[in-house]
């Protein structure tokens, strides 16, 4: 098969370009500096210099292949202002852009990588594929983003475009340099004694697991279907006692007051790098104190044949391969 790939040198895509050539397709891999995708180039796959914002660029590019698989989007919470119309452009209209592409070069097979996100806060519950985002009251512009984002999909989808969505959870693994990665490796360093926001609902779920998934959904998926691939619904809490398991150390002992962080929210930009923390404090707190993201990857296990592995495990191979344990 051939594949065209967008996000390859991202934390997934790059997980999900090896193990497409690790089974023998060809891949196209869509990136903005060929100088930083080497690790691609190295895999086998073909550099396509490029961006999501031409849409005929794209269409012409994707001729031939056989599948697209979009993961290219911007992943951060408690950016400042100055950053909400880049991460539009990237998880909207880039959205747009590649999946009309594909339309329009009429690809057989596409699947777009969405999230858990896109229902936004559950509010304690585990949700599935049939909840519905109410469309406001979002917790943060990336969780707005990729809502819209997933609503163009649809919108596609009812135009005729044979996609598959996949809705990852809290991706954690090596080499894993979000928030959620950060906390881990700090516990491990010793520099987290109290944990921030101990109760914020997760579906912690390793990177590996998450590329598998994709894979399944491109070779199984039905067009028009959403997939939640997850793994162990937590908390943050639960994160770092699992940590702490793992490298036989004692949890943390205590909790961040949310109030104490509510109370210096207005000075963020500061306060936030002394800490460790986004600047947008605020849009930090609203994402995560008494928030839940919480879904089944059941209709995944059942339908693909989809497994991933419990957090100990998943963890204790992340600690391991970062020199941890």
């Amino acid at each position: 098969m051939k594949v065209f790939v967008t996000g390859g040198t991202g934390f997934i895509g790059g997980h999900v370009v090896r193990q497409l050539r690790e089974r023998g397709d060809e891949v196209t891999a869509l990136v903005r500096s060929p100088e930083n995708a080497q690790a691609l180039s190295d895999l086998g796959a073909e550099l396509l210099e490029g961006d999501i914002s031409d849409r005929a660029m794209l269409a012409a590019a994707m001729q031939g292949s056989d599948a697209v698989i979009h993961g290219a989007a911007i992943y951060e919470i408690g950016i400042p202002k100055s950053g909400r119309e880049p991460m539009r452009q990237a998880n909207v209209v880039g959205t747009e852009n590649v999946l009309g592409a594909a339309l329009d070069a009429k690809i057989p097979r596409v699947v777009y990588i969405s999230t858990i996100g896109a229902f936004g806060n559950t509010k304690g519950e585990v949700v599935d594929e049939t909840y519905d985002h109410p469309g406001e009251g979002f917790t943060s512009y990336y969780e707005e983003t990729k809502y819209e984002a997933h609503q163009i999909a649809k919108g596609f989808i009812a135009d005729g475009l044979p996609c598959v969505m996949v809705q990852p959870g809290g991706v954690y693994g090596p080499d894993d340099h979000s928030a959620i990665g950060k906390q881990i490796l700090d516990f491990a360093a010793g520099r987290m004694p109290l944990v921030p926001f101990p109760k914020v609902g997760m579906n912690m779920v390793h990177v590996e697991d998450v590329a598998t998934g994709v894979l399944l959904a491109l070779d199984k998926g039905g067009v028009g279907e959403s997939y939640v691939l997850g793994g162990d619904i937590t908390t943050m809490r639960g994160v770092m006692d699992t940590t702490a398991k793992v490298m036989g150390k004692r949890e943390p002992r205590g909790n961040v007051p949310t109030g104490l962080l509510k109370a210096i929210a207005p000075a963020g930009p500061v306060i936030g790098k002394i800490m460790g923390q986004p600047p947008n404090m605020r849009e930090m707190i609203s994402s995560a104190d008494g928030v839940t993201f919480w879904a089944s990857s059941d209709k995944a296990e059942a339908k693909l044949g989809y497994e991933h592995r419990p957090l100990d495990r998943g963890l204790r191979e992340t600690l391991e391969a970062e020199g941890k344990l």
